[in-house]
């Protein structure tokens, strides 16, 4: 019968190497030959999957640029070894033919443990090749815990009461950190409302632990692979997400193409400078964005001017005030959605994503905080003739970065560049 999914996937990951694994991938790319079915192949129409969901054979033969013949071939073993299944009978058109089915990832492949660790918690999950979250797991950190070897402990029992929650192995631990990454190492460069992680190997000890591969990345680029491959930047060359809440992060999708700095630098940008004589930032430097456009800025305001509860206060109970006429509550709603789309502006001035995906606080506002971010966003950035610039909410967080963290390992084991 051959490797079993698991040893296959490994295989795929370790297997003939890919010169093109280092480049920017494209929306549409070729295969790299008609006859060959080895690993870069075999990611590259698993890639293609993931950017236009199920699909049928011939949607995939126009996708790559080959023949149905050599789809079949590539398909044929994935369908063999449970990864892909067959579902949708798509009917024929009218000149006749075939009905055609469609292809998605198979429910009984084996599954990934996702982990999203964050300053004040740790949470896990099981992710299937097909996008579904199952197995949830949520462990707190005790709030006078200054030791990262306890930590671990705590993030390592979760992770295993996740893993061993299904009657499968599973294919390896995606890490999604709050924090700087060194993507090279898998170690936590800083996490700044958790400094004891700094430094920590993460994904050393995970793969120590547990046996098997282990990725570590930024939260926020886990979050912009969930949206890729299943949320609003799904088909899209370029796209950014943005994180919005306790701290502020950001990822790009540009042509493509994930992008990192070198050992996984970059995305922080919660540490642009926007005011030269503001406010000193915890990170040492004054008049980051992270000043004016956090909850932490949003609450400080709040308790100066008088607001009720302002330790606790979030822009979904600021809605709630300003629409029950508390003094002060709709002006201050006006200034923070104000200095976020200060960032926002940024943002596209310099990289021009041109869609850009918010997440966390500011959109659990709704079509209210997005229209107040809006209205300033236009008045920040420069029109260019036949620009289409969007700004969207993101769906939940924490599953976008949950499915993002899986695809991490995906990419790694797959052979195929985010």
């Amino acid at each position: 019968m051959g490797a079993s999914n698991g040893d296959w996937l490994f295989a795929m990951g370790r297997g003939e190497e890919d010169s093109t694994r280092h480049r920017p991938s494209r929306p549409t790319q070729n295969l790299i030959s008609t006859t060959t079915l080895g690993p870069a192949n075999r990611g590259r129409l698993l890639q293609a999957l993931y950017d236009m969901g199920p699909s049928s054979r011939a949607d995939l033969a126009r996708y790559t640029g080959v023949s149905r013949g050599t789809i079949g071939g590539i398909v044929q073993p994935l369908l063999d070894r449970r990864i892909l299944a067959e579902g949708e009978v798509v009917p024929p058109n009218q000149s006749g033919g075939k009905p055609a089915t469609k292809l998605w990832f198979s429910k009984d492949a084996k599954p990934i443990c996702a982990v999203l660790l964050m300053h004040d918690h740790v949470r896990t999950c099981l992710v299937s090749l097909d996008g579904a979250v199952y197995a949830h797991s949520t462990e707190a950190f005790p709030k006078d815990l200054s030791n990262p070897q306890e930590a671990f402990r705590i993030i390592s029992r979760s992770v295993k009461r996740t893993a061993t929650s299904v009657d499968m192995p599973i294919l390896g631990v995606g890490v999604a950190v709050a924090g700087m990454i060194n993507t090279e190492t898998g170690s936590i460069v800083s996490m700044s409302l958790a400094p004891f992680f700094d430094n920590f190997p993460i994904g050393h000890e995970l793969g120590k632990e547990l046996g098997v591969p282990v990725c570590v990345d930024k939260d926020d680029r886990a979050l912009l692979v969930g949206d890729r491959w299943f949320g609003k930047g799904r088909g899209r060359g370029n796209f950014a997400v943005v994180y919005t809440g306790e701290v502020l992060g950001a990822a790009l999708y540009l042509d493509g193409h994930l992008h990192r700095g070198p050992s996984g630098a970059g995305g922080e940008i919660g540490h642009t400078i926007v005011q030269l004589n503001g406010s000193r930032c915890k990170c040492g430097r004054s008049g980051c964005w992270e000043t004016i456009a956090t909850l932490r800025w949003l609450r400080d305001e709040a308790q100066t001017r008088g607001l009720p509860q302002p330790a606790s206060l979030d822009t979904h109970r600021l809605i709630i005030l300003a629409d029950q006429g508390v003094e002060g509550a709709a002006q201050l709603l006006e200034e923070y959605a104000s200095n976020l789309s200060v960032g926002l502006a940024n943002l596209q001035q310099l990289m021009a994503p041109n869609y850009i995906i918010i997440h966390g606080d500011a959109a659990q506002g709704g079509d209210r905080m997005l229209k107040l971010i809006e209205g300033s966003f236009r008045q920040l950035i420069l029109s260019r003739p036949g620009d289409d610039v969007s700004l969207v909410l993101g769906d939940s967080e924490d599953v976008a970065a949950m499915r993002g963290a899986a695809g991490l390992v995906l990419s790694e084991l797959l052979n195929f560049p985010l």
